[in-house]
């Protein structure tokens, strides 16, 4: 029996519900790397390792599935839009976010992590002046913490570096690379063919360029990433599928949901550590963990989120990125202060999640009406014929 998808509407709402869940998920993602073993910024004196199995499912595909999402948006802006003009606006629009964050929104991170991994005995005022001096003391087993930091929000950089790639290219005359990986990934080979390069990556940049997120020679992030973004515009970035990559991945999306669960069943049966003779059979099979299951998250979303448009996809959607901006900053100082009052770590986890969830909607719901404030933090408000799935620069 096959699945007929539905009709593409005008607003492709499945993108804005995939970037509201995506960003859901980055929530909890970041509430959990505050108990698990992993580094981060600050950790709970009640550390949890058994969520790290479920968070590594996530790990493989969660923000490769962020620049998918907005590689797409971009593609469906550039549709209509002026190319000069969407680099200005896509540049104030996430340089300014990033610029603000940097100033405003970063450093009680930093100070956190300061007290808890250095020691570090001053007052908040005090931390600010050394932050913005661009104090470099903080240093411990050689690695040593610089400020002023993006920290989360190298997000955001990463995302305009390749949206501004994607605009000048498109300027390019004649340039038709688009319909040529288009006929190259047509039908089921959806499935395998973006697949083989996010292999080769994984096989000869991983170990070589390990993520650090500081933009100059993250070389590995920058080959996935921005491979995804491109990947987006490419083949989900249209109003009117004509490149048939949602029709595909409608019908590929148990296949791929079900090849991705193996691939990952597999990950977990060698336990992560392969040894060194089986990388190059390994490493194609964790390339198949980033490509399948957003193959299987974009054919599930176009089957049941086409066209499903209310007040609440308005209202988050348009709040989307202040969330993202806020919320690793109000997990950071809510952890650190939960942590004080000893509470039983169930009750604890749960606050933290909703307390970080209030803060991004009530943060929002305030400062949006705050012009100026409202733009640096991500609130933008345009026409309404416009707002689902094109005005969100992520």
């Amino acid at each position: 029996m096959t699945t007929t998808p539905p009709r593409p509407a005008a607003r492709l709402t499945e993108l804005d519900w995939l970037r509201i869940i995506a960003f859901g998920l980055l929530i909890l993602y970041h509430v959990g790397m505050y108990y698990v073993t992993w580094g981060w910024h600050v950790k709970s004196p009640q550390l949890l390792p058994e969520l790290e199995t479920w968070m590594l499912w996530l790990n493989p595909w969660r923000l490769p599935l962020l620049f998918l999402i907005s590689g797409a948006t971009l593609g469906i802006v550039l549709e209509r839009a002026k190319p000069g003009q969407t680099l200005l606006e896509r540049s104030s629009r996430l340089l300014l976010p990033l610029i603000f964050g940097m100033a405003v929104i970063v450093p009680p991170q930093a100070y956190y992590q300061a007290i808890e991994k250095y020691a570090y005995a001053g007052s908040f005022a005090d931390f600010l002046g050394l932050y913005y001096r661009g104090y470099s003391g903080f240093c411990q087993d050689g690695k040593c913490m610089g400020l002023p930091t993006w920290n989360h929000l190298w997000f955001v950089l990463y995302l305009w570096a390749y949206s501004a790639l994607l605009i000048i290219l498109s300027l390019l005359p004649k340039w038709n690379a688009p319909a040529v990986w288009r006929q190259l990934v047509g039908g089921t080979r959806l499935l395998w063919v973006p697949w083989l390069l996010l292999a080769i990556f994984r096989q000869h940049l991983w170990k070589a360029y390990p993520s650090t997120h500081d933009f100059w020679g993250d070389w590995y992030n920058h080959a996935l990433y921005g491979y995804m973004f491109l990947m987006g515009a490419v083949l989900f970035g249209s109003r009117t599928d004509r490149t048939g990559a949602w029709d595909a991945a409608v019908r590929l999306r148990w296949w791929a949901l079900g090849i991705a669960v193996v691939a990952q069943l597999i990950m977990i049966l060698i336990d992560y550590t392969p040894p060194e003779w089986a990388l190059m059979i390994v490493r194609p099979i964790s390339a198949l963990r980033q490509w399948l299951p957003i193959v299987a998250i974009f054919g599930f979303a176009r089957l049941h989120l086409a066209g499903v448009d209310n007040r609440l996809r308005e209202f988050l959607s348009r709040g989307v990125f202040c969330f993202y901006i806020l919320h690793q900053t109000l997990i950071v100082v809510l952890a650190v202060n939960l942590s004080r009052l000893h509470l039983p770590q169930p009750l604890e986890g749960a606050l933290l999640v909703l307390l970080t969830a209030l803060g991004c909607l009530g943060g929002y719901a305030l400062l949006r009406h705050v012009p100026g404030l409202a733009y640096v933090l991500g609130i933008f408000h345009g026409p309404a014929k416009r707002r689902a799935a094109t005005t969100s620069p992520t």
